[in-house]
């Protein structure tokens, strides 16, 4: 078998710092341009300073640790040769001007090609991974934390029986399916010719379907619109299952339920000792850090969705008129705390239920960091739209959201529902659909 050369873009190392060891029996080609980024990006405090500084890390422990040097490759036990390359020569072929590192990468890939028989570029920009195709390199987007968003399972079935077998259903309060293909924690929706129907849940340990948790009221004065929220509802009140991934686009109601479930958890039954939220800071670019004033005047206006949700739950709960008075008596209360992504790492949250709203903006390292924190008691609920994301190097395959589910879907401590319907306003969902 052909050894092939692997050269590794820099962004794929801010995307998985562990990276260098996942191309068994191959060599991998470090330029010294790649290092130089990172040595640029190690001062930074976020998840890609964080990563920058682990990379070069491991990079200087390998001398120490295995044989060989650099310049000539340094040999890992799984086979791997890591190499630093410091050719950045021009080159009178090249089509390219070098005025940008990502050019200067391009270049360095094209020398390689004419004394290696097979090179390959990793990365994560897909407008380079164009540019090298489009001269001729062999490419390959970095995959080894990639999950099919479009093959995920999507929580909620929908099971066609005859009328007879969903009366008994009401009637024993359990019905056991046919087959064993459920999912732990698995939603179903019972149909029948006759128009009757009924939902329940997969219990993994009694091996049956059995109802949703009884609701009469609705939750903080918010009532379910369909089949969808009803299973959200049953998912975030169930302390039995600590992982909780909510997934579709705008105006389903995965935060506001998230939201009103934390309330009625923290408040109404003290189960949580407070409801923690929070939402990566991607839109703008840079880390909250950048903004003047408080860490809290910093977080406000990132948070202005979580504050809209909380301010139309507690209109609905006590009345338009007390709706102020109430959240302002929630937030005084202490028991709702608004942090940035950034700041999680290293914390242990015992008893704390915690919402990391826009999930799909997380990379599986960062998912990997926000639910390690979960202490004893705690509940994690990822809400996020794996369709809509805003960071460059992330798409509905490789984020922290599609990642997590991938990993846990088959666990009895994790549940997930995917929600279709828009119900924030008809306008709301004729955009969804056309737009």
């Amino acid at each position: 078998m052909v050894r092939k050369s692997f050269v590794i873009d820099t962004n794929v190392l801010l995307y998985d710092p562990s990276a260098i060891g996942k191309f068994k029996d191959n060599d991998v080609i470090i330029p010294l341009i790649v290092l130089e980024e990172l040595d640029a990006y190690k001062k930074n405090s976020d998840e890609r300073g964080r990563n920058a500084r682990s990379v070069l890390r491991y990079i200087d422990s390998l001398k120490l640790s295995h044989k060989g040097d650099y310049r000539d490759g340094i040999e890992l036990p799984e086979g791997t040769k890591v190499l630093i390359l410091l050719e950045t020569g021009r080159e009178n072929d090249f089509p390219l001007l070098l005025d940008r590192l990502s050019n200067k990468m391009l270049s360095i890939c094209h020398q390689l090609k004419k004394k290696k028989e097979r090179v390959i570029f990793v990365s994560k920009d897909f407008v380079s991974r164009v540019k090298a195709e489009a001269m001729g390199l062999e490419v390959e987007d970095y995959e080894n934390l990639k999950s099919s968003y479009d093959q995920l399972h999507r929580g909620l079935r929908k099971i066609r029986l005859p009328k007879s077998e969903i009366d008994a259903f009401y009637a024993n309060g359990f019905l056991q399916p046919e087959g064993n293909d459920f999912l732990p924690n698995e939603y179903c929706l019972l149909a029948s010719e006759e128009k009757s129907s009924g939902v329940c849940k997969y219990n993994i340990r009694t091996k049956r379907l059995e109802p949703l948790m009884r609701i009469d009221k609705g939750i903080w004065g918010v009532l379910p619109l369909n089949v969808e929220q009803k299973c959200v509802i049953d998912l975030l009140l169930r302390d039995d299952i600590p992982l909780v991934a909510l997934m579709g686009p705008a105006g389903t109601g995965k935060t506001l339920w998230a939201l009103a479930c934390g309330l009625k958890k923290v408040f109404d039954e003290n189960m949580y000792t407070k409801i923690l939220i929070s939402r990566p800071i991607v839109p703008l670019g840079k880390d909250i850090g950048y903004l003047p004033g408080t860490k809290e005047e910093k977080l406000y206006h990132w948070m202005q969705p979580i504050y809209d949700n909380l301010e139309y739950i507690c209109g609905a709960s006590s009345g338009k008129e007390q709706g102020t008075s109430a959240l302002d008596f929630i937030m005084q209360s202490k028991k709702i705390e608004m942090e940035a992504v950034t700041y999680i790492r290293g914390r242990t949250l015992p008893r704390v239920y915690m919402i990391i709203d826009e999930a799909q903006n997380l990379t599986p390292h960062e998912a990997k960091t926000i639910i390690s924190r979960a202490g004893k008691g705690a509940k994690v609920i990822l809400t996020g739209d794996p369709t809509q994301i805003d960071n460059p190097y992330l798409d509905k395959d490789s984020n922290g959201l599609t990642y997590t589910l991938s990993k846990f879907y088959n666990h009895k401590l994790f549940g997930h529902v995917f929600l279709d319907k828009t119900e924030r306003s008809d306008l709301a969902a004729i955009a969804a659909d056309l737009m």
